[in-house]
């Protein structure tokens, strides 16, 4: 499923990463854990093919995210790859069904409306369909992000320090919440994080220094 090999990457203003080598089989669920400055979310970013230009090998699904031009990388992230950033990039003005509607149009691929409905009630936001985000709770956001990304149903789901800034009840809810959608739609789960309350949640890990 993803494959890493001899992964470098150098920013502008010159500090450097170097990642250790590792693959992920399809289904698995993986902690990358390290502190702040390791480099987790740009390793979350570059097998999530939002940057480019690095050094070494990314490959998912056979294909080396680095060969694929500008457009075909955005229709493959669109379709194969869902994310839950750390701040959840939904758009206040639009409705949390609208805000969903977004994840199949910016992919290309139908809208499947009865799946809108069950992904909702999946993550208890059926209620909430036709409220802006502006409107409803942080938390409720950020299920609102979590349900965005899995509705494509991709095949690798990104989650970037989903639970640093929550309480413990809520750090469970979240991480629970991540692992049951991933296992209801055999994605595989890559959770970048410092949160030492995850270390146990997870059996694979992956860890930066």
């Amino acid at each position: 499923m993803i494959s890493v090999s001899q992964l470098t990457y150098a920013f502008d203003k010159g500090s450097a990463f170097r990642f250790p080598d590792f693959q992920v089989k399809r289904g698995e669920h993986v902690l990358l854990l390290g502190q702040s400055g390791a480099g987790k979310t740009t390793l979350l970013h570059l097998v999530g093919g939002l940057r480019r230009n690095y050094g070494g090998s990314i490959r998912i699904e056979n294909n080396e995210l680095s060969s694929l031009s500008a457009s075909a990388l955005d229709r493959f992230r669109g379709q194969k790859i869902g994310f839950v950033f750390q701040r959840n990039h939904l758009i206040p003005a639009l409705t949390v069904e609208d805000n969903l509607r977004m994840a199949p149009y910016l992919a290309e691929m139908p809208i499947d409306e009865s799946r809108i409905d069950a992904v909702l009630e999946q993550l208890g936001l059926g209620s909430l369909r036709k409220q802006r985000v502006q409107q409803i709770s942080q938390g409720q956001s950020q299920r609102v992000a979590i349900a965005r990304a899995v509705l494509n149903r991709p095949a690798l789901l990104f989650a970037d320090e989903p639970t640093s800034a929550l309480d413990d009840v809520n750090c469970n809810r979240v991480i629970e919440m991540l692992v049951d959608v991933a296992r209801e739609n055999t994605s595989t789960l890559l959770v970048a994080t410092h949160d030492r309350r995850l270390i146990d949640r997870m059996e694979k890990q992956i860890i930066l220094q």
